[in-house]
């Protein structure tokens, strides 16, 4: 099995670029440029359906025919406002040329349906929480199953409060068994607040034949190809991540760690 842990290739440019290849799997391709002012980032869609992400900063964005202009408005993923984020078909062609300092995600995944390029935020985009206690967490909802605007992917953000865990109780979603589970591979890039900090991420079977225990620092991208997958963010440190998801059918059905979903029906409103 490839390592579950990526550490940025670099600090400028193309710092991250997860293939399915390279990952060892199947669907989910994960791309991070950090561009500065007039550098430009393009690429072709081919195959896949790509959902294009301003982490931070701003840039002049084309996808196809379509000119978005300048977009992006967050200068820190910490300001924890809704992101502007555009959906690129198979088949097309996309260009980004920085206006600040910024950060782009490419999220990509096998092409299916007939989608068309739009934005998908910050409008539709509401931060939410989700959890209770030191369980609690925030959650931009970019591309998750309730929005019908891809074939494949599934896109969201997560914020987690200092001190507190997500991605909690365990779950897992590594079986072809709709409606009770469905196969996705998934990408968390992680990112803290202060950046000299360091969050921590278990990916672990039930049966132990994969256990993995990860300091994940500011910029690292970890790979979930199987199992239960909780994160936590120590105190004193912000934990934000960006998830990607793809696999057969995009659906998100999972199932808690046996050991702990008591956890889960105790928390229950």
């Amino acid at each position: 099995m490839t390592s579950l842990l990526r550490k940025p290739l670099g600090t400028t440019g193309l710092v991250h670029n997860i293939t399915p290849e390279s990952a060892g799997w199947g669907y989910v391709g994960f791309a991070l440029h950090h561009l500065s002012p007039g550098d430009v980032a393009s690429g072709s869609t081919r195959d896949l359906e790509a959902i294009l992400v301003v982490v931070e900063g701003k840039l002049d964005l084309s996808v196809g025919d379509a000119v978005f202009g300048e977009i992006g408005d967050r200068m820190s993923v910490f300001e924890k406002t809704a992101p502007h984020c555009v959906y690129a078909p198979g088949g097309t062609d996309w260009t980004a040329k920085a206006t600040t300092a910024c950060v782009l995600a490419v999220c990509t995944a096998p092409a299916q349906g007939d989608y068309p390029v739009q934005r998908l935020g910050p409008e539709g985009i509401e931060l939410t929480p989700r959890g209770k206690g030191q369980n609690q967490r925030f959650i931009n909802n970019i591309a998750m199953e309730g929005r019908d605007v891809a074939g494949s992917l599934l896109v969201t953000e997560v914020f987690t409060p200092s001190g507190n865990w997500s991605s909690y109780p365990s779950h897992r979603h590594d079986e072809d068994d709709f409606p009770r589970m469905t196969y996705l591979e998934e990408t968390y890039y992680h990112r803290l607040n202060p950046a000299q900090g360091f969050g921590v991420q278990r990916v672990y079977t039930e049966d132990g034949s994969l256990d993995e225990t990860m300091a994940v620092k500011d910029g690292d991208v970890v790979l979930v190809p199987k199992g239960h997958h909780p994160c936590a963010a120590p105190y004193g440190y912000e934990l934000y991540y960006l998830n990607v998801m793809a696999g057969p059918l995009r659906k998100w059905r999972f199932e808690n760690d046996p050991a702990h979903d008591w956890i889960a029906q105790r928390d229950v409103d």
